[in-house]
């Protein structure tokens, strides 16, 4: 995730400022990795430190997410499971999209599909 979503808006003394969202232009506002919460607003600074504690986190918190939603799929692999989390992270959509019910089904190759749905930032 560190890769493809890069640590935005760091400032000329390494700290990190908040932004707006990139698909809505406001709010949520987002911070380091692309963290959202109510404490992060215009002016918001974090430490490169705090960026990666809070990624940590929030990585941790989606993956108990996408375990809870899968339920029992035994066969879901690691590759299959990081890219859950990570649409999970982007999205929060994870309990009530297609692509986890056909996950869950074990219609992999339509689960991948629907991924493209899914690429349109504040509309």
């Amino acid at each position: 995730m560190k890769r493809f979503g890069g640590c935005a808006s760091q400032r000329a003394d390494g700290l990190i400022e908040g932004h707006p969202d990139p698909g809505t232009g406001g709010a949520p506002w987002t911070i380091g990795w692309g963290a959202t919460c109510a404490d992060v607003s215009p002016g918001t600074v974090w430490t490169q430190e705090q960026c990666d504690a809070r990624l940590a986190e929030d990585v941790a918190r989606h993956a108990a997410d996408v375990t809870e939603a899968l339920g029992n799929v035994p066969t879901t692999s690691q590759a299959q499971f990081d890219a859950l989390v990570s649409f999970h992270y982007n999205t929060g959509a994870i309990r009530w999209a297609t692509l986890t019910t056909k996950h869950r089904k074990g219609d992999y190759a339509g689960a991948s599909e629907e991924f493209a749905r899914w690429n349109k930032a504040g509309g």
